[in-house]
């Protein structure tokens, strides 16, 4: 007597066909199997109506997932493993060590553990024996293919040959990735008899799979729906199902993905095959699409529910799918199944799951929140770097208006706020003009007892003076020094000064440096002072500019000349020389190099009058130097020049 489910899958395939009427159909609903009516519930192919979709996806769309994740697996798990298996212990010691190590034999850790003993094949051996005798259920069909690479060498190929017997007799074949692997090793130590022995086996078991394979889905491709006729014929075809050949006509059926559904539930109906986690997750990676969501997620619900495993291949397939038909929430609950799963997906799936849900149409705040439960219950901690991405996205969109929302969310999910990310926060505020934004973040760190970094203040004054607003700057870093002192805010005063500059207002800069220094003893970079004479002598302020470099001298710096000279040379007088040289020094005059130096300047500039001013103002002891005789001479092409007397001089100095 046929499975009452089956008929029930089959009946209700046909009829939905026939049904003309929504209260047909949602009749036809209500009479089926609740467990059989929800693998088609919302089969849009089928034209079933919105309202029988929505009585059957009510049921699915608030599937059970385990509050309690399975046993965690951590990344380092294959890295012991390895570690045990290179002793040679007992089967008995072997558990014991797994167990003390909490470390849980599935497939994935199989598959990993082989992975990484690629080059010890004599432990990936012991291993794969210790698993084949207590944990045989977790041998795939992939496992034993990448145990077949391992063992595709000269040294090892006796146990290459002795394991694909035993493959053989369990239905499973040489991949192709396989072969070509093993191929190549033969091929190049020279095994030519045993690379002869590969492909004659290769050819001979892959050409009746895949011919079985074809067979089996023209079979249910030809016939419009599901029927007694197309199950007649699959079983007149006395095919012995592996799991390999399932998945192959899964593969295959992808485009037809409910007669792929049928007939994966027409053989675990049968009494000859019984699904595991290869086919499971053959059957997910069919249906996870958009117009069979519903089915996609009772199917997984299954095979968790039977004990197997969402494969990290299956998941990054579907997430990829999701994530072009930005189908996002449906992302994030494949995430939450991966995470409650033995094999957690990488950690910077988080950041890029956060980053589609920022950009998204619509920001969905209860699903950011969602994601970082997930991540934070998977037993990882939300770093500077997952924080940095959330506000490279935020500003990607232009939504940094949201950064103080985001931040509270990740605060209550554990993230602790460091300096770096106080400064990250106001730097991006600030560089893209939101400062009252800014400075409402400032203030409420400061309420919660967090006090803002230099880097905060530095961030928030280059921001008022990037939008010219230098006088709430001025107010800003007068507000810094108050509540931080002025024990290191050298570069923050930097940057207020640059933006008075920029803003045409040196001599305010100047006037504020030199009330900091002597009101607030604030001692300025050496760089500010630079910035500072530079703009002002480009404003022709040389006196407010001269009156600057007692104020370097006091704080130890070397005096700034060049930019002097060269305003002195193209734009000054003979005066303002002197001017110049008695505020460089505390000496009455500076060295006679100095004095050579802005001569040549006068003459490099073409102005020989100012240069002869210049002299006549100088002290007896410059006027008769010989180096200033010899250049003044040279500039007069051999003539001598007739210098004022020495009383002019004493007069004059």
């Amino acid at each position: 007597m046929r499975n009452q489910s089956r008929l029930l899958l089959r009946s209700f395939s046909r009829s939905l066909v026939r049904s003309s009427t929504i209260e047909t159909q949602c009749s036809q609903v209500r009479k089926l199997n609740p467990q059989i009516a929800r693998y088609f519930s919302g089969y849009s192919h089928q034209n079933v109506s919105p309202l029988a979709f929505y009585l059957e996806s009510r049921n699915i769309t608030s599937r059970r997932l385990s509050s309690q994740p399975a046993l965690e697996q951590k990344d380092s798990d294959h890295i012991l493993v390895a570690q045990i298996f290179s002793k040679d212990c007992s089967s008995d010691k072997i558990k014991d060590e797994l167990e003390s190590n909490n470390i849980s034999i599935n497939h994935d850790l199989v598959l990993s553990v082989l992975q990484n003993l690629d080059g010890s094949p004599e432990i990936a051996r012991r291993f794969f024996d210790w698993v084949s005798e207590t944990e045989n259920e977790k041998l795939s069909s992939k496992i034993y293919n990448l145990m077949l690479r391992i063992l595709g060498k000269k040294d090892c190929v006796k146990e290459f040959w002795a394991l694909v017997e035993i493959m053989k007799k369990k239905g499973y074949g040489i991949s192709k990735s396989t072969y070509t692997e093993v191929s190549q090793n033969f091929e190049k130590e020279e095994m030519t008899g045993d690379l002869d022995k590969l492909k004659e086996v290769f050819t001979s078991k892959s050409a009746p799979v895949e011919k079985v394979c074809s067979r089996v889905c023209n079979i249910i491709i030809r016939e419009e729906a599901w029927n007694e006729d197309v199950e007649k014929r699959l079983r007149d075809l006395d095919v012995s199902f592996s799991s390999d050949l399932v998945a192959m006509v899964l593969k295959n059926l992808s485009p037809y993905p409910m007669k792929a559904l049928m007939f994966f539930w027409w053989l675990e109906e049968g009494p000859y095959f019984k699904h595991n986690q290869q086919t499971y997750n053959a059957m997910i990676k069919v249906l996870g699409r958009e117009d069979c969501i519903d089915r996609f997620w009772a199917v997984l619900d299954k095979m968790r529910d039977s004990g197997y495993e969402l494969e990290m291949e299956t998941y990054f397939k579907v997430l990829g799918r999701f994530y072009k038909r930005k189908l996002i929430k449906e992302a994030v609950d494949l995430y939450e199944v991966a995470m409650a799963g033995a094999y957690k997906p990488p950690v910077h799936d988080c950041t890029f799951l956060l980053h589609k849900i920022l950009v998204s149409k619509d920001l969905d705040m209860d699903l950011f929140s969602r994601v970082l439960k997930i991540f934070t219950e998977g037993g990882n901690v939300l770093t500077k770097s997952i924080f940095d991405g959330v506000v490279k996205s935020l500003t990607s969109v232009d939504r940094l208006g949201e950064c103080k929302k985001i931040l509270k969310i990740m605060e209550n999910s554990g993230f602790v706020v460091s300096d770096a990310v106080q400064s990250k926060i106001i730097y991006r505020l600030s560089s893209s003009r939101r400062l009252d934004e800014a400075y409402e973040i400032m203030d409420e760190f400061e309420a919660s007892g967090k006090n803002p970094t230099f880097e905060a203040w530095s961030s928030l004054i280059h921001g008022y003076c990037a939008v010219g607003d230098v006088d709430k700057a001025s107010s800003c870093f007068q507000k810094m020094v108050e509540k931080k002192g002025i024990a290191g805010p050298g570069y923050v005063f930097e940057v207020l000064v640059k933006g008075l500059c920029d803003n045409s207002r040196a001599e305010d800069a100047s006037k504020l440096l030199s009330e900091m220094v002597s009101g607030k003893q604030l001692r300025p970079l050496h760089t500010t002072y630079k910035i500072l004479i530079k703009n002002l002598l480009e404003r022709g302020s040389l006196k407010e500019a001269s009156s600057l470099l007692g104020l370097m001298k006091n704080d130890g710096f070397p005096p700034f000349l060049d930019p002097y000279i060269s305003y002195i040379s193209k734009s000054g007088t003979g005066d303002d020389a002197i001017t110049f040289l008695k505020a460089m020094t505390t000496k009455r005059f500076p060295s006679t190099s100095v004095f050579i130096h802005v001569f040549e300047a006068f003459f490099r500039a073409g102005r020989h009058n100012e240069a002869h001013n210049f002299l006549a103002k100088c002290p007896g002891y410059i006027r008769s130097h010989a180096d200033v005789l010899d250049l003044f001479y040279s500039m007069k092409n051999g003539e001598r020049i007739n210098l004022p007397s020495e009383d002019l001089c004493v007069n004059l100095s």
